[in-house]
């Protein structure tokens, strides 16, 4: 991989992970808001909301971020944006939620192209592959 991909893909990581990692970090700093949010959209257990919620958006936020495991991260965080768009961006009649329901999808596409192609050079990912292949 060239050095313009490899600094592509990570730049493309971290503004992925940013979106989740402010957010996550949001959470964690109001977590009464946010679960009180989770029942007004009636989902059921808040608490376990919430548990999920902050691991996919801080934990697996950094591990997009770094390039840990990146394939597997960034098919399960496209798998929780579309799950939020449904659960809290379904009221089509309103074209705000209609655009954050948008939003989220072309996050998940975004998410599914870094699942297809891997985390690139400037990754944990790349250095694992290059220890074992000295190993």
């Amino acid at each position: 991989m060239n050095t313009q991909n490899a600094s592509t893909s990570l730049l493309a990581r971290a503004l992925l992970a940013s979106l989740f990692l402010i957010s996550g970090f949001g959470k964690l700093a109001a977590p009464a808001a946010t679960k009180a949010y989770i029942v007004y959209a009636g989902l059921p257990l808040p608490d376990v909301a919430y548990l999920v919620a902050v691991v996919v958006e801080v934990g697996f936020g950094l591990a997009l971020l770094a390039g840990y495991r990146t394939r597997v991260v960034a098919a399960l965080m496209a798998l929780f944006a579309v799950a939020t768009a449904l659960a809290f961006h379904d009221h089509f009649g309103d074209q705000n939620q209609f655009i954050h329901f948008l939003k989220n999808l072309a996050i998940a596409g975004g998410l599914l192209q870094v699942a297809a192609t891997g985390a690139g050079a400037y990754s944990l990912d790349a250095l694992r592959l290059r220890c074992r292949a000295l190993a």
